[in-house]
């Protein structure tokens, strides 16, 4: 087992510093470090929320009395994620950091439609829609931030900027030194959104969206559709992106159909004709922890692995992962843009997702009935109440057992990488005391 973990690292590590190192990918990671603690936040607020052993009363009166700690962190995470970018970007680029965010944040909001249709079919205008400031537009937020502060950075390299004379309070400085680019910036985003609302009469928004979902328009119930759905939601999960709600807009449809037919066939004591419906889906995928099955993960890295970075998330994030809340080591690992562990990432499921059919399939295990499970409920139980049996919930502990397998090795992977660092972090210690000691005396 050493020599295959240390034959992994020796090819993951240059693929990881390579993508480290890259700068676009930096500013990503760290604008989504700095959503960070709110999305630990809200995480928390969602699970005291939605306990299965609430009440449907009860979890609409702490909605209606909470649920501003989701609505305020969760749900409008990509004005974090733009902010940050644009910070992050024009940072890196030794310019106005503040300003730079602030462009992009507006560049991302210019493009945003300030209106939205509600469930009834009424068109509510002078007003945003929370799933835009969210994961359905995180994507849109992402491209304008990063285009945003670029243009910005490069209006401001070519001096093209208002100098104020000496004397002047620096805020007051900054703000005309900004004033040029962030105009200019501004202004090439506004006549893109006319462009695209006069051409096509909708948003950008809506279009990006759609043309992520044209690709999983069609597939249907089987096996090989299933399995290229999780691919798509753990890819876009992989670039930062909600790929549950953009995979499940298309999917859900097709999976809520299905799940009603076997929840008919079970009140009428006959055959279940599909395996693969919406209780499947939640109970045996999202049921292990969250997207990615990640309660196994966050276990091994509390009481296994060795880094002191690896434990803290690791303990920070069983309490929501216990509850299938997993943006906390999703964005604190990082699991977002992090190549060590792309391969766990992405295969696990697809892995844990064939067994499951197939145990299914030859009749070892007994398929989902059809019946609503919270997304909220722990693994085993959420099992037993999918199924109607405790055969469910002992597949969920197979399950379980397999996302070890396949993580372990990846995890210690970056478990001796975070070691490494704080090793050679404790041997310049006592030079950088040193020195400091002998400036100090200077």
């Amino acid at each position: 087992m050493n020599n295959f973990i240390d034959n992994l690292a020796e090819k993951l590590t240059p693929l990881a510093g390579k993508l480290g190192s890259n700068r676009y990918l930096a500013v990503l990671r760290d604008a989504f470090m700095l959503s960070f603690p709110l999305t630990m936040f809200g995480s928390i607020v969602v699970v005291l929320n939605n306990l299965p052993f609430w009440s449907d009363d009860l979890k609409g009166t702490l909605g209606g009395l909470f649920g501003n700690g989701q609505n305020a962190t969760m749900s409008i995470m990509t004005i974090f994620i733009t902010f940050g970018i644009g910070y992050y970007l024009t940072r890196s680029y030794d310019e106005d950091g503040i300003f730079g965010g602030a462009v992009s944040l507006a560049s991302y909001l210019i493009l945003t439609p300030f209106s939205f249709t509600t469930a009834d079919g009424a068109e509510v205008s002078g007003a945003l829609s929370l799933d835009r400031l969210g994961a359905k537009g995180m994507f849109i937020g992402m491209l304008a931030a990063f285009l945003a502060a670029e243009i910005y950075v490069r209006i401001t390299k070519k001096g093209i900027v208002i100098k104020m004379p000496e004397g002047v309070p620096d805020a007051v400085a900054r703000s005309f030194a900004s004033l040029i680019p962030a105009i200019s910036t501004l202004t090439i985003f506004l006549f893109v959104n006319a462009f695209v609302s006069g051409v096509f009469t909708t948003n950008l928004h809506d279009v990006v969206y759609t043309v992520i979902q044209k690709p999983l328009v069609g597939l249907g119930s089987g096996l090989p559709a299933t399995l290229l759905s999780l691919f798509f939601v753990q890819i876009l999960w992989f670039f930062g992106l909600h790929g549950q709600i953009i995979v499940n807009s298309v999917m859900d449809p097709i999976w809520n159909t299905l799940a009603l037919e076997n929840l008919d066939a079970f009140k009428a004591g006959e055959a279940l004709p599909h395996i693969i419906t919406k209780p499947f889906m939640e109970t045996f995928t999202v049921g292990l922890g969250g997207s990615g099955m990640t309660l196994m993960v966050v276990i091994l890295m509390a009481f296994v692995m060795k880094s002191r970075q690896m434990k803290d998330i690791g303990r920070l994030a069983i309490g929501p992962g216990i509850f299938n809340v997993n943006e906390p080591v999703i964005f604190g690992l990082p699991i977002v843009l992090n190549a060590s562990i792309l391969i766990p990432w992405v295969l696990t499921p697809l892995i844990v997702t064939t067994v499951n059919y197939l145990s299914m399939a030859s009749g070892l295990f007994p398929t989902p009935t059809g019946v609503t499970v919270p997304w909220t409920v722990p693994l085993f139980f959420s099992g037993m109440m999918a199924t109607n049996s405790v055969m469910g919930g002992v597949l969920q502990l197979i399950d379980f057992a397999i996302v070890g397998v396949m993580w372990y090795p990846f995890l210690k992977v970056v478990d001796k990488a975070n070691l490494a660092l704080t090793v050679e972090d404790d041997e310049q210690a006592p030079e950088r005391t040193s020195l400091q000691g002998a400036q100090s005396k200077n």
